[in-house]
């Protein structure tokens, strides 16, 4: 171990040196403090035994630098009879210890060896806060993978689920659409291949709403009107809704400046949640009156545009609007896939958007989609 020796006696130099290269150590000597700085800088001693009073730079103040430096340092300060005030003041900063002259053998090995048991400790303590470190990393590493793992199997679950339920879709329609066969029915054929056509198209749309969750993407931003997608929409789902006997109306506001956003993404977000609205009031089972679903557009402070689709269907209980958000997680049973509000949910979060609902059962659902201003 090395050991740097302070002292501008050379003399003291000499002797100390002999007795602490007899003790094994490497003893590196310095006769004074601008010359044990440099010394220090370029060698890295573990321990410093240093007379405090010294011309130029004196021990107390090669007690700091070198605490500055390099804290784990030891530092053991040489005193004389009449130091013993500096000593005490050496030791609040931080010095190992001190030992008086002349220096006995005994006092240096002493404060020699309390030193070594501090570097020892210190040394001890990094090795136990380093293996705490790699052991808390493994084990998070397994709590992660673990929790990977729950999610695959939940992914996995539901994804069966949805499958198992489209198949059974698709066995429905076969089974009539070999009844119509078997019994020149062309009603049953009819019906039949309309129930295959229906699954087949709900499949692909299933495949595309998982490409579209699982791609990382930026959004494609332009410069355009925020109107343009609510209306497309709009246009899009109208006769939909007229099926369903559902009255869809759009309430856009004309004073909307352009606005940067990605068109084809929020397109896929108003359809979405417009399609989820006339779906809620298309179900007679809570239908109450003339069903509506609204689609609407305003500037609000500090956002771009918002955009707000509001129904009067049959609305969602706390569970559910907790819920609605999850992957795979549908109100309609086996006609939805539960990926439509994640994707768009997905969508508004990467324009850094937001996306939030406000519901009652029996009262109507309102979806609320806020996109930020941005700059080209």
């Amino acid at each position: 171990m090395k050991i740097l020796l302070v002292d501008d006696e050379p003399g003291i130099l000499r002797v100390l040196g002999i007795s602490l290269a007899d003790r094994g150590y490497e003893v590196l000597t310095a006769e004074s403090g601008e010359r044990a700085l440099e010394i220090f800088r370029e060698m890295h001693p573990s321990v410093v035994l240093t007379d405090i009073k010294m011309p130029g730079i004196d021990g107390i103040q090669l007690l700091q630098k070198i605490k500055e430096e390099s804290p784990e340092t030891e530092v053991i300060m040489i005193t004389g009879h009449g130091d013993m005030e500096l000593a005490v003041q050496s030791l609040k900063y931080d010095a190992s210890d001190f030992i008086a002259k002349p220096i006995h053998d005994d006092a240096l090995e002493i404060a020699l060896r309390r030193a070594m048991e501090k570097i020892s400790y210190r040394r001890k303590l990094q090795e136990y806060t380093e293996n705490l470190e790699k052991l808390v990393e493994e084990k998070t590493q397994r709590l992660l993978d673990a929790e990977r793992l729950a999610a695959v199997g939940q992914t996995v679950a539901a994804l069966a689920h949805a499958i198992k339920n489209i198949a059974a879709g698709l066995t429905g329609g076969t089974y009539v659409l070999e009844k119509g066969m078997e019994l020149d029915n062309r009603t049953y054929l009819s019906q039949g291949w309309e129930m295959i056509k229906g699954n087949v198209i709900k499949i692909k749309g299933m495949a595309m709403d998982l490409l579209n969750y699982a791609k990382e993407r930026e959004p494609e931003y332009q410069f355009m009107d925020p109107n343009l997608p609510a209306r497309e929409v709009r246009d899009l789902m109208v006769s939909r809704a007229q099926q369903n006997g559902v009255s869809l109306k759009a309430e856009l506001a004309p004073d909307l400046q352009k606005a940067w956003f990605d068109p084809e993404g929020i397109h896929r977000v108003l359809l979405n949640l417009v399609g989820n609205a006339i779906d809620a009031c298309a179900d007679i089972s809570c239908s109450h009156g003339k069903r509506e679903v609204i689609l609407r557009s305003r500037r609000v402070e500090g956002w771009a545009v918002e955009y707000r689709v509001a129904d009067n269907g049959c609305g969602m209980d706390e569970e559910t609007k907790r819920k609605v958000f999850q992957l795979f997680f549908s109100t309609k049973g086996s006609k939805g896939t539960g990926l439509g509000l994640m994707i768009a949910k997905k969508i508004v979060d990467e324009h850094r958007g937001e996306i939030a609902l406000v519901s009652e059962k029996g009262a109507g659902t309102e979806f609320t989609v806020r996109l930020p201003e941005r700059k080209a």
